[in-house]
Order: C-alpha cells, then sequence, then structure tokens
C-alpha cells in the first residue's frame, strides 16, 4: 500500500518486524500502525466489551484502537498504541484481548448477545442471587476483563527520573511550537520544546500545505535546524508533558528506549518535572469522528490519519475511498488522495451548501453515512442523500471528519474549564486556567497555518517582555489562512448501533439511554456508560458524547459541561513515575558522619526515620543487650555519654516575620524569647493535635533554628512552606532545611560541662552558659554552635559543627568521655534515660493525642493565636475521661511491662468494653531497679497513685501496676539546671 513518491520516509531503509508471528517489512521512521497498513494488514485488534473487529482509527497518541503488547516475559508490554510504537529490527509485536486468534475470536460471541448488554447492565444483572457474586458472577467478570496483560514476572526494565528548569516550555512543535520556541530562541531565553511525536513538526508533517513556498515539512525542518544550533534551546523528541501543576512545575514522559531493541543500560522511559516560568501550550487540535451505524469497521479512519498515513508515511488508507466530513476539511483530503491517485468512489459533505470538489465519483451535499458492510474489514458503504434516498457504493476505507477538538487537557489540570465555541463547535481553554499558560494555534481554536504563526509569535513576544528580555525583529511567513467552516454534526440518526468510544463499545444508544435512566449529569453519565474511562481518556469522543447528552436532556453543550481532565495525558508506567524508588531507592540510608565509627565498635544499627542510629555499643563480655544499655544509662546519670543527635531535623528560620512565623505554628510565644536563648515548643495540626515538639534557638534578632524530632523532619518543613507560601505569603521569612550540614552531638551527665572544657577554645560555666542557652563556640578551630538543652534530665550539652568535621569531633569526644569513665550510648539507652524523665517523642504524640492529653494544655499561649488552637478547644478534646500521660511501674519489682499493651481497672474483665488505656513505650530502668513505661490512661493525672492491670493477651502477659506521675527521675530538673 505504499504509494510512489510519497512520505518523508526513506525508501531504501527497510526494517524487518513481527505483528502475530507474521514478518513484515516497514521503513525506519515508521509507526507499527504506518507499517501494518502499508502491509495491508487493517485488523489490528478488538474492542473491550464486544470484542468487534478494530483497525486503526487515527494517526497518534489519541488511538483508542490499536492497542498491542510488545515483547515477554518480564519485558511484556501491553497496551501500546501502536500509532505511537515506532518500528526497529527484530520488533515483536502481537494483538490482543482476542482468543485464540485475532480474525477468530471466541469472545466475539458477546457482540451477539450485545441486546443483554447495554449501558449499566453489571449493575442491573448481577446484584442477584447475592451468593452468587463471589463464587460465579465476579470470577467470570474478572476473567474476561482487560485489555493486554502483564506476565506476572518481574519487571527487568531500567526507568529513570529527571529535572529541568527554563525560562519558556513550549509544548508541541506545530508551527505554533516552532515559532514560538525561534522567537524565545532568538531572544536567548532558556527553551525547551517538547513533542511528544518522535519527529517534530506537528500536523506539517502531515498536511501538503505551504510556508514561505515550501512544503510545511520542509519549512519546519529549516527552523529546527536554527534551534537546534542555539545553545540555550533544549529539544525534547518522544516526550509527551502529562500534566500540569501548582507552581509552575510539569510532568513529561520522555520514550527513551522504546524505538530500539532492548539494552541493559538504557532506559525505557525517564520521567521529567520540569520547572517552567512561563509555559506556551501548542498541542494541537484532535480530530472528532462522527458517529453513524457500523462506524466501527476496520479501514474507517479519522480524515487526518488519512492523510498523515498518506503524506508522512507514504501509506494510502486503501485503494477506494469514501471522504465524509462537515468540514473544509473534506476538500483538503480529497485533494491529497486525488494526487496520490487514490480511487475515490464517494464524497459526502454535511454542509448542506457545499460545492463540488471532485469530478469523480458520487457527491452527497448535505448527505450522510447510513451504514457500513465488512465484518473484518470495511467493503461498503451506503450513502444517503439529502432528500432521503440511499446508494451503496464499494470502498475499503471511509475518512471522516466530524470537526476538531482543540487539545485542552493540560490546561484543565488545575481545575480550570474551558469555554464552548460557537465558532468552531469546540470547547477552548479559557484565559489563566494555568498560572503563566497561554494556549496558540489549534490549541486555542485557531485552525489556520497563518494564525497559528500568529499566535506563537505574540505569545513568545508576551513572555519575552515578561522576564524583562528583548524580543527579536522576525517576519512571519507566508502561509494558508482559509477560514474554519463547519456545520454542526454529532450523529447520524438510524436504528442499529453507532460508535462513539470505540475501545469501551459506548454507543450513541447508550448515551440516550443514560438520560433516561436520570444519570443526566456529565460525570455520572461518564461512570454509567464507561464513555471516556478507556485508555484514551475520551480524547476522539468525550465531546460529541457530551453534545449527544446534551440533546437528550434538552439543554445545550455549554450547560450540560464537560467531564474532569485528569493527568496524565497519555499513560505513564508507574515504574517510570516512581523510577529509582525500589530497594535502597524506595528506602533510602542516611547515614551520620559518626556511623563508621559506630560500625567499627559493633554497635547494631537500627532505622529511625530512614536514619541508621546505633542500638547500642556491646562490650566484650557483655551476653545481652540490657546488658550494654545499662551500662550506657550509667555513663550519663554518674559520668559523661555522647550521642549522635545529628539526625533531629534542623530548619533555619530567618527574616523579618521569622519569630511571628514562629508565633503563629508553636503554640507557646516565640517573639519575646532572647537572642541567645532556647525555648521548647509544641506544634499542632489545624484539627487541634499535637505534631510534633522541639527546640527552638534564637540565634540573632532575626535569625532562628528550629529543631524537631527526627521521625517528623520532613512533616514539619513541608508544614511550615505551606504556612509560608499558602496561609501568610506577605510574611518576610526564608526557610531552609540545615538538617545534613551540620553533625550535633549530646554530651550529657555531671561531667559534660568538663569535658567540653577540654575541647572548646573558651571555656564555658553556669552563669556564661545557664540552663536554655545556646551560642558560637570554637573547637579547634572550626567555627560551632553549643546549646544547652537535656534530652536525659542530666547536666547536658548539644555541639554542633559543620558536617565535614562530625566524624573527627565525634572521635575527639568519645575518647575523653572514655577518659572520664564514660562513652558513647545509643537508642537503647537514650530511650531508658527520656522515659525516666516522660520526655515524649512519636512513640506518644503518634497523631491521636492533644496538648491536654499529654499535660501540656497550659503551653497554648491565651495571648496569641496559632495553628490549631480553636480547634484544640472542641469540647471533645478536653473531657477529663480522655486518655491523658501517665508514667506507670510494676507493683512488684519482677513485674513485666509490655508497649502496646492494654490497661484495666483491677478486677475487672479485660475486654475491650473496659478497656483504660494503653502502654505507648517501656524500657527497664537501672537507675530505679525495676521496668518503667509511659501510658495514656483515663484520666490519667487524677489516678496518680492508683493501682491498675496491665494486660497483653497476644504475650499472655498480665501485670499489676502504680500509676505514677510522668517525670519520675529529677521531678524538679534540679540535675539539668545545676
Amino acid at each position: 500500500m505504499r504509494i510512489d513518491g510519497k512520505g518523508l520516509l526513506d525508501p531504501n531503509d527497510v526494517v524487518t518486524f513481527r505483528f502475530d508471528g507474521q514478518h513484515y517489512k516497514g521503513r525506519r521512521g515508521d509507526t507499527l500502525a504506518s507499517a501494518l497498513l502499508a502491509n495491508d494488514v487493517r485488523l489490528i485488534a478488538r474492542s473491550f466489551k464486544y470484542h468487534r473487529p478494530r483497525g486503526v482509527l487515527t494517526a497518534g497518541s489519541e488511538e483508542p484502537n490499536g492497542l498491542v503488547t510488545l515483547g515477554y516475559g518480564g519485558e511484556q508490554d501491553p497496551n501500546v498504541r501502536a500509532t505511537v510504537q515506532e518500528i526497529y529490527e527484530l520488533l515483536e509485536a502481537r494483538s490482543q484481548n482476542a482468543w485464540p486468534s485475532l480474525r477468530r475470536d471466541a469472545m466475539a460471541v458477546n457482540d451477539l448477545l450485545s441486546p443483554f448488554f447495554s449501558a449499566g447492565f453489571y449493575y442491573k444483572t448481577f446484584m442477584w442471587p447475592a451468593k452468587f457474586w463471589e463464587k460465579l458472577y465476579e470470577p467470570v467478570i474478572r476473567h474476561a476483563a482487560g485489555l493486554g496483560s502483564l506476565s506476572g514476572k518481574p519487571n527487568s526494565d531500567v526507568y529513570e527520573s529527571a529535572f529541568a528548569q527554563c525560562d519558556l516550555l513550549v509544548i508541541g512543535s506545530g508551527p505554533a511550537g516552532l515559532m514560538s520556541a525561534l522567537v524565545a530562541g532568538r531572544a536567548g531565553l532558556d527553551v525547551i520544546l517538547a513533542e511528544q511525536d518522535h519527529a517534530l513538526g506537528g500536523r506539517l508533517l502531515s498536511e501538503t500545505l505551504e510556508i514561505d513556498g515550501l512544503l510545511g515539512a520542509h519549512w519546519a525542518d529549516g527552523v529546527l535546524s536554527e534551534l537546534r544550533s542555539m545553545p540555550n534551546v533544549r529539544i525534547m523528541e518522544r516526550t509527551a508533558i502529562v500534566g500540569a501543576y501548582d507552581g509552575g512545575v510539569f510532568g513529561a514522559l520522555e520514550r527513551v528506549g522504546h524505538h530500539k531493541p532492548r539494552q541493559s543500560d538504557l532506559a525505557q522511559d525517564c520521567f521529567w518535572r520540569i520547572t517552567a516560568q512561563h509555559a506556551i501550550m501548542a498541542t494541537g487540535a484532535i480530530e472528532r469522528p462522527i458517529a453513524f451505524e457500523n462506524n466501527d469497521r476496520p479501514g474507517i479512519m479519522t480524515a487526518s490519519a488519512v492523510r498523515s498515513y498518506l503524506n508522512r508515511y507514504g501509506v494510502a488508507a486503501g485503494r477506494k475511498a469514501v471522504v465524509y466530513g462537515n468540514t473544509g476539511d473534506v476538500a483538503r483530503t480529497v485533494r491529497d488522495l486525488e494526487a496520490a491517485g487514490i480511487e475515490i468512489t464517494a464524497v459526502v459533505d454535511a454542509r448542506p451548501n457545499a460545492e463540488r470538489v471532485t469530478p469523480n465519483g458520487l457527491f452527497a451535499a448535505g448527505g450522510s453515512i447510513a451504514n457500513t458492510a465488512g465484518r473484518l474489514g470495511l467493503r461498503s458503504a451506503s450513502i444517503q442523500y439529502a432528500g432521503g434516498a440511499i446508494r451503496k457504493v464499494d470502498a475499503d476505507f471511509i475518512a471522516m471528519s466530524g470537526g476538531w477538538n482543540p487539545s485542552v487537557h493540560l490546561a484543565c489540570h488545575m481545575n480550570g474549564r474551558p469555554s464552548w465555541d460557537e465558532r468552531t463547535q469546540s470547547f477552548v481553554p479559557t484565559p489563566d486556567m494555568v498560572p503563566n499558560m497561554v494556549a496558540v494555534g489549534a490549541a486555542a481554536g485557531h485552525f489556520s497555518t497563518h494564525q497559528a504563526l500568529v499566535d506563537g509569535h505574540a505569545a513568545a513576544v508576551q513572555v519575552i517582555q515578561a522576564v524583562g528580555a528583548s524580543a527579536p525583529s522576525i517576519d512571519l511567513p507566508r502561509a494558508e489562512d482559509a477560514p474554519y467552516d463547519i456545520t454542526p454534526l454529532w450523529a447520524v440518526d438510524g436504528a442499529k448501533r453507532a460508535w462513539l468510544d470505540f475501545q469501551n463499545d459506548v454507543t450513541v444508544k447508550d448515551i440516550k439511554l443514560a438520560a433516561q435512566e436520570n444519570y443526566q449529569s456529565v460525570e455520572h453519565m461518564k461512570r454509567y456508560t464507561t464513555q471516556g474511562m478507556a485508555t484514551d481518556q475520551g480524547k476522539s469522543s468525550n465531546v460529541t458524547a457530551l453534545a449527544i447528552l446534551a440533546d437528550a436532556t434538552g439543554r445545550t453543550i455549554p450547560q450540560t459541561g464537560t467531564t474532569t481532565f485528569r493527568p496524565p495525558f497519555v499513560p505513564v508506567p508507574l515504574a517510570a513515575m516512581g523510577a529509582g524508588a525500589e530497594g535502597k531507592g524506595f528506602a533510602p540510608e542516611r547515614l551520620t558522619t559518626s556511623h563508621l565509627a559506630a560500625v567499627a565498635a559493633k554497635a547494631p544499627m537500627i532505622e529511625a526515620g530512614l536514619w541508621y542510629r546505633p542500638s547500642y555499643f556491646p562490650q566484650e563480655g557483655e551476653t545481652h543487650w540490657r546488658h550494654s544499655c545499662d551500662r550506657e544509662v550509667g555513663y550519663v546519670r554518674n559520668s559523661v555519654g555522647i550521642a549522635d543527635v545529628s539526625t533531629l531535623g534542623k530548619i533555619d528560620i530567618q527574616g523579618s516575620d521569622a519569630a511571628q512565623l514562629l508565633d503563629f505554628v508553636y503554640t507557646n510565644m516565640f517573639s519575646t524569647l532572647k537572642t541567645g536563648r532556647v525555648r521548647y515548643g509544641l506544634m499542632l495540626r489545624e484539627d487541634g493535635h499535637v505534631m510534633d515538639d522541639g527546640t527552638t534557638a534564637r540565634l540573632g534578632e532575626r535569625h532562628f533554628l528550629m529543631t524537631t524530632t527526627t521521625a517528623a523532619a520532613g512533616q514539619v518543613m513541608r508544614h511550615l512552606e505551606f504556612v509560608r507560601q499558602a496561609l501568610r505569603p506577605q510574611w518576610d521569612v526564608k526557610i531552609q532545611s540545615a538538617t545534613e550540614q551540620w553533625a550535633q552531638f549530646a554530651v550529657a551527665g555531671p561531667k559534660s560541662r568538663d569535658l567540653l572544657n577540654s575541647v572548646l577554645e573558651t571555656p564555658i560555666d553556669n552563669d556564661t552558659w545557664p540552663f536554655m542557652s545556646c551560642g558560637a563556640v570554637c573547637v579547634a578551630g572550626v567555627a560551632g554552635r553549643l546549646f544547652r538543652i537535656s534530652f536525659s534530665g542530666e547536666h547536658a550539652y548539644e555541639i554542633a559543627v559543620p558536617a565535614r568535621y562530625g566524624a573527627s569531633l565525634y572521635d575527639l569526644l568519645v575518647s575523653k568521655a572514655q577518659e572520664m569513665g564514660g562513652g558513647p550510648y545509643g537508642m537503647e539507652a537514650l530511650n531508658v534515660l527520656r522515659i525516666e524523665k516522660g520526655f515524649i517523642t512519636h512513640s506518644e504524640i503518634h497523631g491521636r493525642v492533644t496538648a491536654f492529653d499529654i499535660g501540656m494544655d497550659g503551653m497554648i499561649s491565651a495571648k496569641k493565636d496559632c495553628i490549631g488552637k480553636d480547634a484544640a478547644q472542641r469540647p471533645g478534646l478536653k473531657e477529663e475521661d480522655r486518655e491523658q500521660l501517665v508514667a506507670i511501674k510494676p507493683t512488684q519489682a519482677s513485674g513485666r511491662l509490655i508497649a502496646g499493651a492494654r490497661m484495666f481497672d483491677l478486677g475487672a474483665e479485660a475486654v475491650r468494653v473496659n478497656d483504660q488505656g494503653y502502654v505507648t513505650s517501656m524500657c527497664y530502668s537501672p537507675t530505679l531497679g525495676h521496668d518503667l513505661a509511659l501510658a495514656f490512661v483515663r484520666r490519667g493525672p487524677a489516678r496518680v497513685g492508683d493501682r491498675m492491670q496491665l494486660v497483653d493477651h497476644l504475650r499472655d502477659v498480665r501485670t499489676e501496676v502504680e500509676i505514677l506521675s510522668p517525670v519520675v527521675f529529677d521531678p524538679k530538673g534540679e540535675r539539668a539546671r545545676g
């Protein structure tokens, strides 16, 4: 079916491939669809519901029919669009959703049973008997459902992710996109030109129109040659912009390895996150089919696809054509087909006043196609004249055009709604649907080449001026400027089925039935009929379907509205979106600067918020982790211990409104904090529950350093950014995570100050460095920071230096501590120390507790507002019967406490209705000589001194316990302040 002298491909560059086990030849640059058509293969797939024979409908990513499976095993790739997939040597493709073969599909019996499978038949048919669902209905439906399938084997393909930034992102490389990129590139802007096709030029590659006297494709080549020579322009072919998001971020899928045999070191796809100051949406338009009886047979295609296969690939869609449409594209299609020597048996122009465009064949102005014949491929078409007479003509393909829909999807991804344009009978983008993005050319409803060039030039100049550059002088090329002439036509009346969604087998009758059964909302109709829920997302069928719905409900099309457009614009493999997020990429190891020293000391490492931290430091002769833990607790209580606390979140906050920000996000006041001092703070979520706690130091009048828990560092950072950007954007405040930039170590115990004075260049004392103070220090010539804070209840400090000095300082501190009878301590000892002091972690503030529950409601300042303050005052969150924080100990020294165990009154049956609370964390306290735990108990503070029973049914543990105040060790805090 190749036409000599037609197309843009090299006839001597031959590629061999296979489809359904048969060998075929194509040309390099062919898609699988064009190569199969060149070999006169029109049957390519089966539809989802009725398994009707399907051929290629379009020539782009909007294709609903031509889905195939590539490869085998772990490399098996289903539902690949044949209109997008490039052929390469030894490509192996096969049809899907058919058994035992594509031509003889047993499931085609569904088509004979179609009267029973009307829209919504699932909901009406499989409701009773109820017990049949699990045993019969669901297994049968699941077996029949689906199109392509995965192999079930691990995917061995490689995927990548990448980031890019630019002044201007141009989406689409048709005449509007090329003109935009050319003008912006000449102005020196940093430009990215993204095109989902493997060749750039858009519709210029598929038409015979001229620009400046050159064939459109050749003019595009010249522009591209200049763009490629510009260092400030990046051209990204095979890259579809799939989503528009906040902050000028666009998601993009680059098909990296799909056009060549698989290589172990070559990614299949790369998912890009592109941040652009401005964007120009030159995404073109999608031609819509016309619904008429049996309009889904192989060989029936959109007119634009017929011209694409002819003018770009040199392939005729068939030998005898019927051209049918309601726009000026009828004449354009006839002209191109006649120039290629293809017989046209009929031209059917729905416009009543249309003029004959060819002396050959039947011509019907104001006519329609009434029906077609040919099961596995079109054989004939029945033409109905305006007066009602019908005549059958031979044809093996139909080129149909129902008008064009601007490709508005990206403009709608931020909840914007397009507006109806009567002139073009389509939805067009409205201004500012996506900030700093403008639609041009066909995407804006301007369908002439001249207007596309004008739009592209004007949009680029607007962006150039917005960024403060100078627009270059450029002469607009000469191009066709024919007016767009369309007579509305959505469907042809008829008794038989006329198809809208070709993949999901949705018909005009289904839409009318949905309206009849009161599914009149366009969203309800979509779900009731499955219209537009196929892999093409209804790109070619949605507008026609809602027009039919509007007619059925007596509304206008604008009143009916559109369905919601959601990203991605084209299917995106989950493996590409999550590239790198498997194995250690899914749960990356974050290592402290002291990690190697801890490993050398044979410390078992545990995960804490993705960080690896030492659990304990075993010594020779110790046979149990408790031996090591007890010893390390003794270091801190009696001498000095060293712990790496670099994993705590550190957020640098600066600006004239920094103190105001802290007042707003913390329950207590920070604007009164003096420079050189530290204050403990409590942070609430908007619902009044505790988010996190930590200390914040004031390093200067406009400079604070917030410390968060390890587990919530990322959450708090996101929270602060949300407040800064969304709630208080007018405030002068900047936020930066500094967690990885500083190595920080706790020096805790009675000898902690002595140890520090042995390494600091300027010694400290209790007067110059009181409890909860901070400031700059110097260690062996290295500038650092010192904070007198304590998570152990002992006289303690935290010293921080730039991370590159962390390993060296840790070794120095540990060696000094060992000289004083102390040493390093790990997470187990740290847990014991904080439980003895009643200090909370995310074991306690786990998302369901309030400041009242942990006994800190007094920290919610009455002098100011803060996030969560009003919500925290709700009566239900301050009831006396709520579970509140306490400590518990066994009444017998040998009693066993279990984290996660439940609490019950003595003598009460240990069942749910008698539950009084639960244990959050526990330890053995070598200081006290027995187990100790923190727990939440109903009316906890009022029950101090009471006895209860702890029950763990899983471990069969029952222990009588005594309720204590949360702070068991040194309740007055004299050791930390001394």
